[in-house]
């Protein structure tokens, strides 16, 4: 007989974990399942390593704040990326006072946020932006500066052994920002779910998705070890499996997933863990990204703390593998490939040569090579301190002859199956990206969830960077409960 449940959530990411966890304090009586095709959850996409760690909050990242042709600097992108990061601060705040989370150094770090630029154009530009952005409420506390002595307080590394005769350089710094462990967030969502009642099957491949008559879906799936065959019904399903979620939505057969296709790009770090050098960073540095770079490939210098151990990565560096996840197929690129999306995919390809020019670039590049280009951002780096650390496989998203950078939610029109592809700011906009799901999919349960959604997020709906105390008092809240004073 075919098991019943309420929900099916495919991916053992930071998405669905987010998803389960408030449907589960939303509707404890439901049934939830979770499939992930791996012996662990968190071990692709939200895996610490497979990704940068930053609660992307755009206190850092340049690409959230374009440059129009007349110097001005639009703003109005970084502050709706800080908006979104502030639910989550607060979701992870209530899900600690209820105990569903363990203390908030188990997967969240202070660390201040920095960008870093060379040479007399970036420097302007990132003083426009730095002026454009310190007006708002949420970037208020942002600094800047164009002195050495004053950067190298901020991130020594930076300025050590610097020319004097090097080209101009400038800093901004958010010290509000912060590290994230996803993965240890992920699993610690998960086995509370799994300690609740829901169940989470590991090294379980969903197969094939069904829609039912009576509006259901069939879920069938295997066992990885010994394949054994299973099925279930649910009566919403949501596909949270990285770059595997187009290939099973294009199964389900919905039609609002025509057209879009998927572009994969690895990542590499380089890494060090070496106590001298640790102990002179602490902070998230990023900076301009090469001409052709996708946003999750700029240039940035992080402090990360994972499992308790500080390190230090620089990168990431391009890679090219046809798989859409690590543990993927090599067929992946191609079996993606319909009638519907082939013109827009080879539209991409057409019209895309910065990107492949870069890509040929980065794949030609040897461990030396690549600590050459650390040494834009840190002048006294040797070959002899770092190695090279494999990061995660994203599948950029392509629709209608485009190359997309983000994260893009495809719902059928009844609500009934929904699905994330995409990537950058990704994890850290799990929170705003799974309410917005929740408001699509049950809109007739919504009205009656948003009193206990606003006792876990409290600012739900409002707009913090129009309500400057109301933002500085959900700031200083979230920041005791996360211990994020330091």
């Amino acid at each position: 007989m075919t098991e019943t449940v309420d929900v099916v959530l495919i991916g053992g990411g930071i998405m669905s974990a987010t998803l389960g966890t408030l449907l589960h304090e939303l509707q404890p009586d439901w049934k939830i399942v979770a499939y992930e095709r791996l012996s662990e959850v968190a071990e692709e996409s939200s895996n610490a390593f497979n990704n940068a760690g930053t609660g992307h909050s755009a206190l850092c990242e340049l690409n959230y704040t374009p440059q129009a042709a007349d110097g001005s600097v639009d703003v109005s992108k970084a502050i709706s990326i800080n908006e979104q990061f502030q639910l989550s601060r607060q979701l992870w705040s209530s899900l600690i006072d209820r105990g569903v989370l363990s203390g908030p150094d188990t997967f969240i770090n202070p660390t201040p946020h920095m960008t870093f630029v060379r040479g007399e154009k970036n420097v302007s530009f990132l003083k426009t932006r730095y002026q454009a952005l310190s007006k708002q409420t949420l970037f208020a506390d942002m600094e800047y500066s164009e002195d050495s002595r004053v950067i190298n307080t901020w991130a020594p590394l930076l300025v050590e052994k610097r020319l004097k005769t090097d080209a101009p350089f400038a800093a901004t710094r958010v010290t509000g920002g912060t590290d994230v462990d996803f993965g240890a967030l992920t699993r610690q969502l998960f086995s509370h779910l799994a300690a609740s009642g829901a169940q989470v099957r590991t090294n379980t491949e969903v197969r094939s998705l069904k829609r039912q008559k009576d509006g259901t879906w069939l879920i069938k799936s295997r066992r990885t070890l010994g394949h054994a065959p299973a099925e279930i019904k649910a009566s919403f399903v949501f596909v949270g499996a990285g770059g595997w979620a187009l290939k099973l939505l294009q199964n389900s057969g919905i039609p609002e997933i025509k057209g879009y296709g998927c572009f994969p790009i690895g990542g590499q770090w380089l890494m060090t863990s070496k106590p001298e050098i640790v102990a002179k960073h602490h902070a998230k540095v990023y900076s301009k990204a090469t001409v052709g770079a996708p946003p999750m490939s700029v240039p940035h210098l992080d402090t990360r703390v994972v499992d308790g151990k500080t390190s230090v990565l620089f990168g990431p560096f391009a890679t090219f593998s046809p798989k859409f996840l690590k543990n993927g197929s090599n067929w992946d690129i191609v079996t993606q490939v319909r009638p519907s999306n082939l013109f827009s995919m080879l539209k991409v390809a057409a019209t895309n040569f910065d990107l492949i020019k870069y890509l040929v670039s980065e794949l030609l590049k040897n461990h030396s090579r690549k600590v050459q280009d650390l040494r834009e951002l840190m002048p006294d780096a040797k070959d002899e301190d770092w190695t090279l650390r494999q990061a995660g496989q994203r599948a950029q998203v392509m629709h209608n002859g485009k190359l997309q950078f983000g994260t893009e939610v495809i719902t059928s029109a009844d609500g009934s199956i929904s699905g994330l592809l995409g990537a950058s700011p990704g994890a850290s906009t799990a929170v705003p990206i799974m309410l917005g799901l929740l408001k699509r999919c049950f809109a007739d349960e919504y009205a009656g969830w948003e009193p206990k959604l606003r006792q876990l997020i409290p600012t739900l709906g409002e707009q913090l960077n129009d309500k400057p105390e109301l933002a500085k008092e959900t700031f200083e809240k979230t920041s005791a409960v996360l211990s994020l004073q330091g």
